[in-house]
């Protein structure tokens, strides 16, 4: 059988190889293989909510495993190390479990159909003691640790501990991480003096929000951009923009003013660049920020067996613009790429991508939820916030839920879902 592996369980890959069991998997038409170095799938435009404790990674994942059963496909715990074209193989690294003790050892695994969807990481520029002083959030253990570290700040704060009156964090990088996770925040402390923590209230957190840029939301329209600043600033952030950080150390963020934002807690947000390990892998075409440059049909370049999809794809559309990193370019691209891997089995010619742009929404919790929506019902643009912004956002969620289980299955999950949120905490304690 033709074998088919799919590198990376994100938005994009997740759905690509449920489709691909389901279709051909199943039917013994092929053999489809996942590989991720997680054992479990969340969605990660909601990684921000793991980090400020109002969702739970253990409870909310998806086991790739059990998935990779219910849908026709199996799963290989690793990550990918090397590619070789000639031989068609990828080899995975040996790992070792959490106390450092060898777990699997290398492994090399055979392919004809290969799809890359190995999503993004953080850049931080080079800046210096970034990656020493800064949390980034680009899994979901790294989500838990920014969340243990607040829970650590708070609990000092409430005894008294800390040396100051305030809970200092700052957040670097003005786009929809950023935001929304500067909004979760405020909405953390609002609940957790409910839960025992004494002299907690939103007044007792300093939350310094640090954009580059002449604005937040560089991908929304001006005026959702306002709206979110007018917003953030009401609760209480401290909104710089035009502030460039030329370095993190213990003490907090100095600017290229040589201003030091002071800071306990620091995340890194501005920007992202695909894994360094993808730079000029296999010989393949790579770009400034290590993404595989494909061509229309979401192939690379330089093989025609070997497709790229989601934050790690650099493919061009026609104005000339890059297809932007979000999670809708992931589900268009995991589309298209399914129906061309089917087209090429069948012998039949291949389609190019186009992206469609649907609009952006950044959702600010409890507070509000703006955006703007596009598609063809409207010329151009709506402007949308509240209530329907927010019923928007959460359908953008459900429809990568139906994409994985169906409509049935996701509709049990959001009744089991919303009994679970009745009977626990609000927010993650621990």
């Amino acid at each position: 059988m033709t074998k088919i592996i799919v590198v990376g369980g994100g938005a994009g890959g997740l759905e690509l190889v449920t489709k691909l069991g389901q279709k051909l998997g199943r039917k013994g038409k092929a053999e489809v293989v996942l590989v991720d170095r997680n054992r479990t799938h969340l969605w990660k435009p909601l990684l921000h909510e793991v980090a400020a404790g109002a969702m739970d990674a253990g409870i909310d994942g998806l086991s790739y495993r059990s998935h990779a059963h219910n849908h026709g496909f199996s799963f290989h715990l690793g990550s990918l190390s090397n590619i070789d074209r000639d031989n068609k193989t990828i080899t995975l690294a040996a790992m070792r479990d959490e106390h450092d003790k060898p777990m699997l050892t290398e492994r090399t695994l055979e392919y004809d159909i290969l799809v890359l969807a190995i999503g993004s990481v953080s850049n931080d520029f080079g800046t210096k003691g970034v990656s020493e002083h800064c949390i980034f959030l680009d899994r979901p253990q790294q989500a838990e640790h920014f969340h243990d570290e607040l829970m650590n700040r708070f609990m000092q704060h409430s005894e008294g501990e800390l040396g100051s009156d305030k809970v200092n964090i700052a957040i670097v990088g003005g786009g929809a991480t950023g935001v929304e996770l500067s909004a979760e925040l405020y909405n953390a402390v609002e609940h957790l003096s409910a839960y025992g923590f004494e002299n907690l209230s939103p007044d007792c957190l300093r939350l310094t929000l640090v954009e580059a840029g002449s604005r937040i939301l560089p991908a929304l329209p001006d005026r959702i951009a306002a709206m979110a600043h007018k917003e953030l600033r009401e609760l209480g952030v401290d909104v710089r923009i035009n502030t460039m950080v030329v370095e993190a150390t213990e003490e907090g963020l100095v600017t290229k003013d040589g201003e030091l934002l002071p800071a306990t807690l620091m995340v890194w947000a501005a920007g992202i660049k695909a894994p360094n390990f993808l730079k000029d892998i296999a010989g393949l075409e790579t770009n400034r920020i290590n993404q595989l440059t494909v061509n229309p049909t979401l192939q690379t370049t330089r093989d025609d067996s070997i497709f790229v999809i989601g934050d790690c794809a650099n493919c061009m559309q026609e104005n000339g613009k890059p297809v932007p990193p979000r999670a809708q370019s992931a589900h268009q691209m995991a589309s298209m790429v399914y129906r061309n891997i089917r087209a090429q089995l069948n012998n039949k010619p291949l389609k190019s991508y186009v992206y469609k742009d649907y609009g952006s929404l950044v959702n600010l919790s409890r507070y509000t939820t703006v955006g703007s929506l596009m598609g063809n019902l409207m010329r151009g643009s709506m402007m949308v916030e509240g209530l329907i912004a927010r019923t928007v956002y959460v359908s953008l969620y459900r429809m990568h839920q139906v994409a994985l289980h169906g409509y049935i299955r996701t509709g049990l999950m959001m009744l089991v879902g919303r009994i679970n949120r009745l009977l626990r905490p609000k927010l993650k304690l621990h």
